[in-house]
């Protein structure tokens, strides 16, 4: 099984950025072969896809963080990362690396297509 370690978040204010990061260990061959990605959670409310990426190189991200948020991974180090910049209040949330046994193309990532989790580290957008 794989382990995921999440690091980089904190308190920002709006407009400032931050950048998640998710370190996969241990049997990492769905982190390296299929869609990997970012999922985040206000208290109360379900988990909601973020930005994905796979190793066929296709990228996805929700239309509310299009154009602000940048995903990435480095495949020789097994780390994931995740640029947030023109952060918003409403981006306040804690943010989940997850795991997939699919590829990003297709349907809409959802937290049923999860295999494992991360932790959560938490982002806090506020002045």
């Amino acid at each position: 099984q794989v382990q995921l370690l999440e690091s980089g978040g904190g308190s920002v204010q709006p407009g400032g950025s931050l950048r998640l990061s998710c370190a996969a260990s241990g049997n990492v061959y769905d982190f390296v072969t299929y869609c990997v990605g970012w999922f985040r959670q206000v208290a109360e409310k379900g988990r909601e896809g973020v930005a994905f990426i796979d190793n066929l190189g296709t990228q996805r991200y929700s239309d509310f963080v299009k154009d602000r948020f940048n995903i990435s991974r480095d495949s020789l180090k097994n780390i994931l990362s995740l640029h947030m910049e023109n952060l918003k209040p409403d981006d306040t949330a804690t943010y989940y690396c997850a795991t997939t046994r699919r590829h990003c193309h297709g349907s809409p990532l959802e937290d049923w297509d999860v295999i494992n989790w991360g932790q959560g580290t938490q982002v806090t957008v506020s002045s």
